[in-house]
């Protein structure tokens, strides 16, 4: 019987979501897993818009549970730093202390970004941190996003692949996801 992976990421906003989510599912059955995809929900009906929302999670989080382990995209998504839902699922995981890969589009690590973002500036506080002009700290640890993402995969002997997307094909781009699914391959096997 082959792992079930869940395949966490932004894709499900896409106008495309269903040829991405399709195409990432090929790509992993092609690798010898069963693709588990939050796309793929079948929800109750509710009610109400919350009641309705609070299905979405209870599904997603039995996914998870049916799942030997998480490939999630931590592209930045709608600012500097990866979706807040994927960020959920791959703490999820990780606190099931199942096995954990993620890629990212962007190849600016996470300070980088949060330089851009200020203008270029941030400077050194009289604490020794660095800080933006609103004098919040600044993390500059060369990760992906913040550590605790970044640090939970490979603490836990997980990897994360950062690849370099054409800004227009960020979340379409899937080369990075195969090069992580490799990955996968070799560690799960």
């Amino acid at each position: 019987m082959s792992k079930k992976i869940y395949l966490a990421g932004p894709e499900v906003f896409l106008a495309n979501a269903r040829e991405i989510l399709d195409r990432k599912a090929a790509l992993t059955r092609a690798a010898g897993f069963t693709p588990i995809s939050p796309g793929d929900l079948d929800i109750p009906p509710s009610d109400t818009k919350k009641g309705f929302g609070l299905a979405i999670s209870e599904v997603d989080e039995q996914m998870m549970l049916a799942s030997d382990a998480i490939i999630a995209n931590l592209t930045p998504f709608r600012g500097i730093a990866a979706d807040t839902g994927t960020t959920f699922e791959l703490g999820f995981m990780c606190g099931l202390g199942k096995p954990v890969f993620a890629y990212t589009n962007v190849s600016a690590n996470h300070f980088a970004r949060v330089l851009e973002y200020y203008g270029g500036a941030v400077a050194e506080g009289e604490d020794g941190h660095k800080r933006g002009p609103d004098g919040l700290s600044v993390e500059d640890f060369e990760m992906i996003d913040n550590l605790m993402l970044h640090g939970g995969i490979e603490r836990r002997g997980g990897a994360v692949v950062v690849g370099n997307a054409d800004p227009a094909a960020l979340y379409t781009d899937l080369a990075a996801f195969e090069a992580c699914l490799a990955i996968a391959v070799e560690k799960l096997a």
